[in-house]
């Protein structure tokens, strides 16, 4: 017997392989375009000091184990941007990221993007790519773009968060917080700040050509 896994019918469905279809489209007249675009991929992702590798080494016959703490604590999530320049920004909050919290997260961005004594010679259009989670798509959200023309944001379909290259970022921030043992060694916070750190440029460059 093997474990069941539970998948959406709807994960490919004609409606979804369509929409698929149509975001490829749009990335590629993105890039063919005059004006040059700069793909930024933003995503949030939660951490908790429960949370160790699941796979390790011991003796033969013997347990693999690891020491976690005896309570789990409180959530803390992680938002971060990418792109071919590697990590952009990253802060983590306790708790959940809400509205509020992602235009913090956009001011802090757009600073580095586009520095206020530089905004008059920037020529390019900077395109967040992220999901559809609902405050993403919050009046106030919009209207943040729209008050700032250097940026712009697509959506990816639904169920399909493989077309981002930061779940590849993700996938390997998770595995260098684990390396820094945070519940033993350091705060999750800096352990969690230390492996967005160790993320190199060419990983990130990496990422993105795989999803081209």
């Amino acid at each position: 017997m093997k474990q069941i896994y539970k998948v959406p019918s709807e994960r490919n469905s004609d409606r979804v392989k369509e929409l698929r279809h149509r975001y490829v489209q749009r990335m590629m007249e993105l890039e063919g375009n005059a004006l040059p675009y700069v793909f930024v991929d933003v995503d949030e992702a939660g951490f908790n000091l429960s949370k160790v590798r699941r796979r390790g080494r011991n003796l033969i016959g013997q347990r693999a184990t690891v020491l976690v703490p005896g309570q789990r604590g409180g959530n803390i999530t992680l938002c971060a941007a990418i792109s071919t320049q590697g990590v952009l920004a990253y802060i983590p909050v306790m708790g959940a990221y809400n509205t509020q919290r992602v235009l913090a997260f956009l001011d802090v961005l757009y600073d580095r993007l586009v520095p206020p004594e530089e905004s008059d010679q920037v020529r390019s259009v900077h395109v967040v790519i992220w999901d559809n989670v609902a405050f993403h798509h919050s009046r106030d959200v919009r209207a943040w773009f729209e008050a700032h023309p250097h940026m712009a944001m697509e959506f990816l379909p639904p169920y399909s968060p493989f077309l981002n290259p930061i779940e590849e970022f993700f996938s390997a921030w998770r595995c260098k917080v684990c390396d820094h043992h945070p519940h033993d060694r350091m705060p999750l916070l800096d352990a969690m700040n230390a492996g967005c750190r160790d993320i190199s440029a060419e990983s990130c460059q990496g990422g993105q050509r795989a999803d081209q």
